[in-house]
């Protein structure tokens, strides 16, 4: 199927939760309730239930984990990297240098379930279960530090990355899932994909990147230009099966995560500038990543 088509569902979704929130009753009040249900219950949910559930092959899960966390940790010294540079103001620092280097979970998963099935899915989960924990702790340091936040505890209070080491350690256990939690589980994942898409469209708005658009385009050629090219190489150069290598590159050329923003805003960051890259590259990652894809499929998987 044409890489446009394949995304253009998860797309509609982004696009029909725009239109709902701006030009219906139904607006921003709703949408505010609709993103923490989303990050701190459905989406968790999800990524609990997806690691906690997928059967693995180690050593073909090992390589993909690592290239996931070497292009997150790319992301994060290229981002960090931004703050010498002269006249950047660094409360927006802050609060944008995450959207260089976090992934928008929600259309990760989607669009790998498209690519790849089941598995496609399962393997995603595993990237993000992977690479949530070090790109939150990237993300709440300068946030903390410039805030006067306590750095431990905002980690610990993180529902991502709790989710994430939770499904893990049920995996690594081999613990048997009841009946009932599966069902349970199983419902809130449904739920989370569509509202969570939904809620990234309600989220656009770019007008405070007119505060400092020199460091918004150098964070924005991190996450659109330089990690798919990143990725791009590294499914390249690894051993990995031509479905993996699709999931591998979608990761890599993923918009940044929405949840930028309420990262931003919960510990009092500039919100308003962490929602215009949101928004930017809620709208960039809907052009680039089909161009991605398609540039993977022409090198040869």
């Amino acid at each position: 199927m044409n890489d446009t088509l394949l995304l253009l569902p998860d797309f509609a979704l982004i696009v029909l939760g725009y239109l709902v929130c701006h030009h219906t009753a139904l607006n921003r009040p709703l949408w505010d309730g609709v993103e923490r249900l989303v990050y701190f219950l459905l989406f968790p949910a999800l990524l609990f239930n997806s690691v906690a559930r997928s059967a693995w092959d180690p050593a073909s899960m090992a390589r993909l984990a690592g290239a996931g966390l070497a292009l997150t940790a790319a992301g994060i010294a290229l981002a960090s990297a931004l703050r010498a540079w002269p006249r950047v103001d660094p409360r927006l620092h802050a609060a944008g240098a995450q959207t260089a280097f976090r992934f928008n979970t929600y259309v990760a998963l989607a669009l790998a379930e498209r690519l790849a099935g089941a598995r496609g899915l399962a393997w995603m989960a595993m990237l993000v279960a992977a690479c949530v924990p070090l790109a939150n702790v990237a993300a709440v340091w300068p946030l903390a530090r410039q805030g006067g936040h306590h750095f431990g505890r905002e980690l610990a209070r993180n529902p991502l990355i709790l989710a994430s080491v939770a499904g893990l350690a049920w995996r690594a256990l081999e613990l048997p899932m009841p009946a009932l939690a599966a069902t349970t589980l199983a419902r809130l994942s449904a739920a989370a994909l569509p509202l969570g898409l939904m809620a990234v469209g309600a989220g656009i708005r770019v007008g405070a990147l007119g505060e400092g658009p020199r460091l918004a385009a150098a964070l924005m050629v991190i996450r659109h230009a330089l990690l798919p090219a990143l990725a791009l190489l590294l499914v390249t150069r690894l051993d990995l099966a031509p479905a993996q290598q699709a999931v591998l590159m979608a990761f890599g050329a993923m918009p940044t995560a929405s949840s930028a923003y309420v990262l931003a805003v919960r510990m009092g960051g500039h919100g308003a500038y962490a929602a215009g890259l949101v928004s930017l590259s809620t709208l960039l990652g809907m052009a680039s990543m089909p161009l991605w894809l398609a540039a993977w499929r022409a090198v040869g998987n």
